[in-house]
């Protein structure tokens, strides 16, 4: 059996049972049973929307802290571009990344400089016709899982790459060995990150490759700590490497493409609209577009679960700065991409939608979930603890559910039983069924009178015949 890392985790003892997170969840990997939720780790793909949409705070993101980086002589910060977008105008990018310094890393490097390397990768490959349209970004981790357990047939149509911040991870590494000399292993490399699927990403790679990167630290927890430093001890700048803009606006929705240059290209972002957009591409509806653009949350990285500050607010921001940087600098010398540089490992299918792995009973199944859906009421409720009717079908033919869950099945089923009952109630014994006792000696009356008169008739006929 395979063991999943999850960064998204559950609270139990805050579940209340509600069906929030089972309507928002793009898998159906939650399920309402005994009263709290369950999370099916094979079907979850980290991508936060249960922590956005749970109203009793009972799901979270299990990350790495501040305190972790001790574990390693000499520390390096991954901060994502995204970042940036939580501190106002007046606050720059230099600042920010020079705070990292004051909270105790020996060094910082701009995860969008690994941007700006699969930037260029992706300008090339467009250029080969052969390659299968459209293709789909591969930076977003959650987007990547979901194709893989939702969408495998699309793996092939996913850009070919790592995401940025493994590409920085590794450029990291590489300038260490090669500036030091000093074994890798003490050499810790952090993502300062805005959603769990990286973090996830980081535990269980997506490929078959190891990750470079040591571990993940949550923007969230570290933000009023860095602002504080920021504000109060502004650290020296040597030491860090940025970016231009192309590789920052990453952060944003569109801002891959912009960077890249491709014109005929989709940007969508939400992970409900990727799945529906994803649907489409799978049936084969969209292949006159190159490029599509998938972020999992709303707006971006800027809109992820694990950031501080409003998603609206931190696309302004984020606009301004890019605004700025495209003024000061409005065609960036971008990195060349080597080859091996940008390269990740192969990408297998997780197919959740498999009922069996017995051909004949999975086809069995499926006869028997339509049957069962055919009785259900279609109205996609969620009461029942599974998200849809389909799913709560799918959950009856696997032994997880029964019929009666359905809280409409089981008003029918009461109501049948109360008419029995009535019916039941209103039996008696033979011996106190006045009602029967009264109709049969009716009966037996009707029967003396009738052989009275038959006998009073034969005489009057006897008579008669005197």
């Amino acid at each position: 059996m395979i063991e999943y890392f999850h960064s998204v985790r559950l609270i139990s003892e805050r579940c209340k049972g509600c069906v929030s997170c089972i309507k928002r969840c793009p898998t159906e990997a939650i399920r309402i049973r005994g009263g709290k939720a369950k999370i099916t780790e094979s079907r979850c793909i980290d991508c936060g929307e249960c922590i956005r949409y749970c109203p009793n705070r009972a799901k979270t993101a299990v990350t790495d802290s501040l305190a972790d980086i001790k574990r390693y002589p000499h520390n390096v910060a991954l901060p994502a571009p995204s970042l940036y977008s939580q501190f106002e105008a007046q606050v720059t990018v230099d600042a920010i990344l020079c705070g990292l310094l004051s909270l105790g890393f020996d060094e910082v490097f701009d995860v969008a400089v690994g941007a700006e390397v699969v930037t260029t990768a992706i300008r090339e490959l467009l250029q080969h016709k052969q390659v299968k349209r459209p293709l789909i970004s591969s930076a977003c981790p959650a987007v990547v899982r979901l194709i893989q357990v939702k969408f495998p047939e699309l793996i092939d149509h996913l850009v070919p790459f790592e995401a940025p911040v493994e590409i920085a991870a590794r450029m990291v590494r590489e300038e260490y060995a090669r500036r030091t000399g000093r074994p890798q292993d003490e050499l810790g490399v952090w993502f300062i990150t805005p959603c769990p699927a990286k973090l996830t990403a980081i535990r269980q790679p997506l490929g078959d490759l190891p990750s470079n990167i040591s571990g993940a630290i949550s923007i969230a927890d570290i933000f009023g700590e860095l602002r504080r430093v920021i504000l109060q001890k502004p650290a020296a700048v040597a030491k860090c490497r940025r970016a231009s803009w192309a590789g920052m606006g990453w952060a944003v929705a569109g801002g891959e493409t912009e960077a890249a240059g491709v014109l005929n290209t989709l940007v969508v972002h939400e992970i409900h609209s990727i799945s529906n957009v994803l649907e489409q591409v799978a049936m084969g509806k969209l292949k006159d577009i190159d490029y599509v653009e998938a972020l999992a949350c709303a707006g971006g990285c800027i809109g992820g679960p694990l950031m501080v500050e409003n998603r609206f607010v931190a696309e302004h921001r984020m606009r301004n700065r890019l605004a700025v940087g495209k003024r000061l600098q409005p065609q960036p010398e971008l990195p060349l991409a080597p080859e091996d540089l940008v390269q990740r490992g192969t990408l297998e299918p997780r197919p959740i939608m498999r009922l069996d792995e017995d051909i004949s009973k999975a086809l069995y199944k499926v006869e028997q979930m339509e049957r069962t859906l055919e009785r259900l009421p279609g109205l996609d409720c969620g009461s029942c603890g599974s998200p849809t009717c389909k799913a709560l079908a799918e959950d009856i033919v696997q032994g997880q559910a029964s019929e009666m869950d359905c809280i409409f099945k089981l008003r029918e089923r009461v109501h049948e039983l109360a008419k029995e009952m009535m019916g039941l109630a209103e039996k008696l014994p033979p011996s106190l069924d006045k009602k029967e006792k009264k109709g049969a000696i009716r009966d037996g009356k009707s029967k003396r009178v009738a052989g009275t008169s038959g006998r009073r008739g034969g005489s009057d006929d006897s008579g008669g015949g005197a």
